[in-house]
């Protein structure tokens, strides 16, 4: 499967059905809300810099098998991933000046990683 392009992720969004409040007030469409946009336009950016040739090595891993994932769905396996990852953060930070809302995420899955493969060792 190919990477998501920005606007995929915007529809993919759209599809899901949510219902979301806001300020005690229902949002009819919170993907065109004007409050909720700029964040969502953030992590979009996340998904189309990923297919963007001059960005291609900070934003993406190939993995063993050859398939090319976006790096905020990867797991650090050296200190090259990680400086990778800082870097895509500063990139991220210099296209959206905003946060990008995905770090969290990316930072919990391989906390738990880690985690789980100290306590498989013991």
């Amino acid at each position: 499967m190919a990477l998501m392009t920005g606007e995929q992720y915007i529809e993919s969004i759209r599809n899901l059905k949510m219902e979301v409040y806001m300020f005690g007030k229902k949002v009819d469409c919170p993907v065109d809300d004007p409050i909720l946009r700029p964040s969502l336009n953030s992590v979009r950016m996340t998904y189309d810099l990923a297919r963007m040739p001059e960005y291609e090595d900070l934003m993406t891993v190939t993995l063993e098998d050859g398939r090319k994932i976006n790096r905020f769905t990867h797991i650090h396996r050296s200190t090259e991933d990680l400086v990778k990852k800082v870097k895509m953060q500063r990139l991220l930070g210099q296209q959206t000046a905003a946060c990008f809302q995905r770090c969290v995420g990316m930072d919990a899955f391989n906390a738990v990683y880690s985690t789980t493969f100290e306590i498989d060792k013991k």
